[in-house]
């Protein structure tokens, strides 16, 4: 597919740029004249001032990549310029590899807790464990960081080696560790049969093949019993999003009919995605579970579920990331992300900076301390909601609220089989309402 007229374009000026350097007399001359090109004649300006006066001799590509960088960046929190070496770990990300260490964290308090190192990790080898506090990385604290950037700190190249500092409960002083980054391979979609003939349903983000895990994961828990599944707990806790088109091949399993989503470019309906119909859970009764991580495509698929009346949705409002990037390929291996679109539940409601607001919102057992909790809202540079034609979203709870035990863990890494015997608050009060809807006691 050729590139857009306007990236040809912006190729056109780099290789201007690149074809050699401007006099800055001819730059003042066009300065003079108002014409469209004038914001590319200040760029040139500031090239040749920058490449003449430096202190040191300044790296011509460096420079442009740096102002194509900022450029991007200007716009709003997800739309990126990526370097060659940034959009091969990108796209890695989304088919669900990339170099790790190969830890599962959870963030408790504004601090990093491991839930698990993954089995055969360089974590796992190293002696990481369940329970430990991610205290620094490369030496930097990490405590009150945004859960994302700690993540990408801790990820990179396989074969590169990363420094970790950890806490560990009963042992004085802090752990330090050099481990070595390897491709880290991580399933979507983990499930579990719980007792009732309940299928609890995690999905962790939404990467190339979730649509095609969650069926596999859904017939084998079927295949553990003679008995039907009755219903499912669908925990998108967590769940920072990813590509949308498997985030509606998994809604579009869920629902027999109506509309999933819709998107806006400047206004304007661009799509509009529809249910198919004879989904393999859409004979179900749905209980979903959200919290503040949940983001951009999982708040899609949230958002389907509670318009359509499939899903009640239980936790606490999700992070409110309700716009798409569109990713573009560039010259010399790098790519861009850029925000392209809005997008909105089924009754019109706009997600932007304001996220999906459970049916049943669970309060943390305490008051939480401003920025505590950062959320698309708290972003600078977020876009702001606009109005889709449908119910505004606002950040009242949809119905009761309840305060979780002072015992509660967040997500739990091991799910019982019974989850009103473990410590997940959320996932207990999630299973109790999908007990009594189906209108029988736990077995």
């Amino acid at each position: 597919m050729s590139a857009p007229r306007w990236l040809r374009t912006a190729g056109l000026v780099l290789a201007a740029f690149a074809g050699g350097a401007v006099t800055s007399q001819a730059v003042h001359a066009r300065n003079q004249s108002s014409s469209p090109y004038d914001p590319f004649d200040q760029l040139s300006w500031v090239l040749v001032l920058v490449e003449n006066h430096y202190v040191d001799p300044a790296q011509r590509n460096k420079i442009v990549e740096g102002a194509i960088k900022g450029m991007v960046a200007e716009l709003d929190p997800h739309s990126a310029y990526m370097t060659p070496q940034e959009y091969t770990l990108f796209q890695s990300d989304t088919e669900g590899k990339f170099g790790g260490i190969g830890v599962e964290v959870d963030f408790r308090d504004e601090r990093v807790i491991v839930l698990a190192p993954m089995e055969g990790s360089p974590a796992a080898r190293g002696g990481v464990k369940a329970g430990d506090e991610i205290v620094a990385i490369e030496g930097k604290l990490v405590r009150g960081e945004r859960l994302e950037k700690i993540i990408g700190l801790m990820r990179g190249p396989a074969g590169s080696r990363v420094r970790i500092t950890l806490r560990r409960q009963g042992v004085s002083e802090a752990i330090q560790l050099d481990l070595a980054r390897e491709e880290i391979h991580v399933a979507s979609v983990v499930g579990k049969r719980l007792d009732s003939d309940i299928a609890y349903v995690k999905l962790r983000q939404f990467q190339a093949g979730t649509h095609e895990e969650l069926l596999r994961v859904t017939a084998k828990l079927r295949a553990e019993s003679s008995r039907p599944l009755r219903g499912v707990l669908l925990d998108m806790r967590n769940n920072p999003g990813g590509l949308v088109d498997e985030a509606e091949a998994v809604a579009d399993e869920m629902l027999d009919t109506g509309v999933i989503y819709t998107t806006r470019h400047r206004g304007k309906v661009i799509d509009e995605a529809k249910a198919s119909g004879g989904g393999a859970l859409a004979n179900l009764p749905i209980v979903t579970l959200v919290n503040e991580y949940s983001a951009s495509s999982s708040e899609l698929v949230a958002g389907a579920l509670q318009d359509n009346r499939r899903a009640s949705v239980i936790g606490s409002s999700t992070f409110g990331k309700g716009s798409v990037q569109t990713i573009f390929d560039l010259p010399g291996g790098a790519g861009m992300r850029l925000t392209t679109m809005r997008y909105y539940t089924p009754s019109g409601r706009s997600i932007q900076a304001q996220g999906i607001q459970p049916d049943v919102r669970v309060e943390a057992s305490r008051p939480l301390q401003p920025g505590e909790v950062v959320r698309e809202s708290d972003l600078d540079g977020h876009l702001p909601a606009e109005a889709g034609g449908g119910t505004a979203n606002t950040n009242v709870a949809r119905g009761p609220i309840v305060r979780a035990t002072a015992d509660d863990t967040g997500p739990a890494r091991d799910v019982p089989t019974d989850p009103t015997k473990g410590s997940d608050f959320v996932l207990a009060t999630g299973y109790k309402m999908l007990i009594e809807r189906l209108g029988a006691a736990p077995r």
